[in-house]
């Protein structure tokens, strides 16, 4: 995440994650599921600004306006994104005033580029730039282990995004181990028409036979070891999907864009997260523009070829 300051108003860059790895070890008491992943942030991002507001006697309220930059031919197919308090910005930003007792409010402008629904992280992203910016803003100056330990009580994936870099998530998602930072890898991304919500991709993997880790042992330490030595190809077949099959019982639209995907020369590709985007691993960033220049003429949802960041 990338900090501006324009007078009173902050800015963050709130960056997708690919999920490189996913091992779902078992259901918790909690409800929750333990996982293994490898999540590294890319260059497709949104864009949260907050301008803080005077504090008053109660907690100052919080004004969310979204501006949704979907390309034209997809607008009509995306959800609304909510700007009331099932929206995480908002949730997050709440939760923040009532934990630090801080009165002050805030005008959030949140720029929408990552697609809803796709296992993309980007509500996550956004709660995450929030937080950060309203902890600036507010004067609040929170550590890192007080932010996280907020964060993970929000969402999952929240905690991953309140630093930079690729890491290493166990738990329900909440623990996360940063890894030095990795080679440039480049992809290709396609989020068809159909959404997946994360609880109705739990809820059809935990109905599968069979669906408990197995034979993995080992494959994210070799995948990690494979990336830092630039061995692409090692790597992809170190990658890992265990909810790829929960989430084709639900979309055809995965199942799909697996078939269309191994029609080329991607090094890998899966699911990301509980879907429903795919994505493919490519050579470099010329491989990943011609791959998504031909996957577009397919007109199978909206294309992305970008890279991972730090």
């Amino acid at each position: 995440m990338d900090l501006r300051r324009d007078d009173f108003k902050r800015s963050l860059r709130a960056p997708a994650k690919l999920n490189l790895f996913l091992d779902v070890l078992g259901r918790r008491t909690d409800g929750f599921h333990d996982l293994e992943t490898l999540m590294v942030p890319i260059r497709l991002a949104d864009q949260v600004s907050l301008t803080p507001t005077q504090p008053t006697a109660q907690p100052g309220e919080i004004h969310l306006d979204v501006h949704a930059w979907w390309p034209v031919r997809a607008a009509s197919q995306m959800p609304a994104v909510p700007t009331g308090p099932d929206n995480l910005i908002v949730k997050s930003l709440k939760l923040f005033q009532e934990r630090s007792g801080s009165n002050f409010g805030a005008h959030v402008k949140l720029v929408k580029r990552i697609p809803m629904a796709a296992g993309l992280g980007g509500g996550s992203s956004d709660a995450a730039a929030a937080l950060r910016l309203a902890n600036r803003a507010w004067n609040v100056h929170w550590n890192d282990d007080r932010l996280n330990e907020l964060a993970a009580e929000l969402g999952s994936d929240i905690p991953f995004f309140l630093s930079r870099g690729a890491a290493v998530c166990r738990g329900r998602g909440e623990r996360v181990d940063r890894l030095p930072p990795l080679p440039h890898l480049y992809f290709v991304i396609v989020k068809p028409a159909d959404a997946l919500g994360a609880g109705e991709v739990y809820t059809a993997h935990d109905s599968l036979s069979g669906q408990t880790s197995q034979g993995v042992g080992g494959q994210l330490n070799r995948l990690v070891a494979s990336l830092y030595r630039g061995g692409l190809h090692d790597a992809g077949a170190w990658m890992h999907k265990r909810l790829q099959a929960a989430a084709s019982i639900l979309s055809p639209c995965v199942e799909k864009l697996r078939r269309v995907f191994a029609e080329f020369d991607f090094i890998a590709h899966q699911l990301t997260g509980s879907g429903s985007a795919y994505f493919g691993v490519c050579r470099n960033a010329a491989h990943a523009r011609r791959l998504a220049s031909i996957l577009r003429t397919r007109q199978l949802g909206l294309v992305y070829a970008t890279r991972s960041c730090q």
